[in-house]
């Protein structure tokens, strides 16, 4: 993970894309005194895609880049941590292909306080697990997955090494599926805990499984609302669109 300033939320450049004609899938809520936005998706009726490209490092390029197919995007956020070259540093699939592999290793940082985990897009759904439990189901060749950590929620139960409320602030984002199965892509609009995150997914959101993906550089495209936030150069970018 990389630790970087981040510009103003909602900020959007001058060579936005047009907006298109799709309701916003996003919606401002407040959580134990905080704000944060929530971006929900579909399985049955959204797609998503993993992009890791040197040369759409940032959601502006990525917006300029899709041309007319901006008319089917719903949304885009960073989704996971990544080296210097904006690669990522656990596994990643796209398209079935697989573009590095599960990393197992223990080390500092977010990424390694473990349990860490995979959301996934197979056959029979969008899921959010462990990295212990991505790893038990052999031969799996997901549609897209992204490593990332720590988990949030596991199984209903927070993250045991997470405190309540630590003195590490800053805008995050994560991945969480509710009870009926919509998939939460969540960014605090303000510095905020782990642990007020953490709850917000298992307490509001009423999520099992959640999974952080990143901190401090953490950015969101709504095209609908116009909010196309401004960072440094990202790594890999999930874009949720409509079928």
């Amino acid at each position: 993970m990389k630790l970087a300033w981040l510009a103003l939320a909602g900020l959007a450049t001058a060579c936005s894309p047009p907006k298109p004609a799709v309701a916003s899938a996003c919606t401002a809520i407040e959580f134990e005194g905080a704000r944060f936005t929530d971006c929900r998706a579909d399985p049955a009726h959204d797609r998503i895609a993993l992009v890791i490209d040197p040369q759409r490092r940032t959601l502006a390029a990525l917006a300029q880049s899709l041309g007319p197919a901006v008319d089917k995007v719903r949304f885009a956020m960073n989704g996971g941590m990544y080296d210097d070259k904006g690669l990522a540093i656990g596994l990643a699939i796209s398209q079935a292909r697989r573009l590095h592999a599960l990393n197992r290793r223990r080390g500092a940082g977010n990424f390694h306080l473990l349990p860490n985990g995979v959301f996934s897009v197979e056959a029979d759904g969008w899921h959010v697990r462990t990295t212990d439990a991505f790893a038990a189901l052999p031969g799996l060749l997901p549609e897209l997955a992204t490593q990332s950590g720590p988990m949030l929620v596991i199984a209903g139960r927070l993250h045991p090494a997470i405190a309540p409320d630590g003195d590490s602030l800053y805008v995050r984002n994560a991945v969480g599926i509710d009870r009926a199965g919509n998939v939460h892509f969540v960014i605090s609009n303000e510095a905020v805990s782990f642990g007020k995150l953490v709850r917000l997914f298992r307490d509001r959101l009423g999520c099992a499984d959640a999974l952080f993906l990143d901190g401090s550089v953490s950015a969101l495209w709504d095209p609908a609302s116009d909010r196309l936030d401004s960072t440094v150069p990202l790594g890999p970018l999930l874009l949720v669109e409509r079928r």
